[in-house]
């Protein structure tokens, strides 16, 4: 039977695959068959590991995360202009809680 050349380009989301090690590890296999990989999802936490990612053709932008994100974080990306740099000067992935601002939301 031949091989069937169903996938061209890998979407990984680092928050369902099982975070940046098995993203990276997902864009090996990905890369292992000359495909790349698509950010999909948590794209301020995805940002940081796509830099690794030599085989990474985007990074999905959804508007709905980005507002919430921006709602109770601190440090997310801006998207304007097309394109993101994550600040390599904070620590982990950037972003930094901001409690008060999500205690409104708070359900239990």
């Amino acid at each position: 039977m031949g091989r069937c050349e169903a996938v061209d380009c890998l979407q990984v989301d680092v928050t369902r695959c099982g975070g940046f090690g098995e993203w990276l590890r997902a864009a090996a296999l990905a890369a292992a068959r000359n495909r790349e990989i698509s950010g999909h999802c948590a794209q301020n936490l995805a940002a940081h590991v796509a830099l690794a990612t030599p085989n990474l053709r985007h990074l999905e932008w959804f508007h709905d995360h980005d507002r919430i994100e921006r709602m109770v974080f601190d440090g997310v990306l801006d998207p304007t202009g097309g394109w993101v740099r994550p600040e390599l000067s904070r620590a982990g992935h950037g972003m930094t809680f901001k409690a008060a601002d999500a205690e409104a939301s708070r359900i239990a």
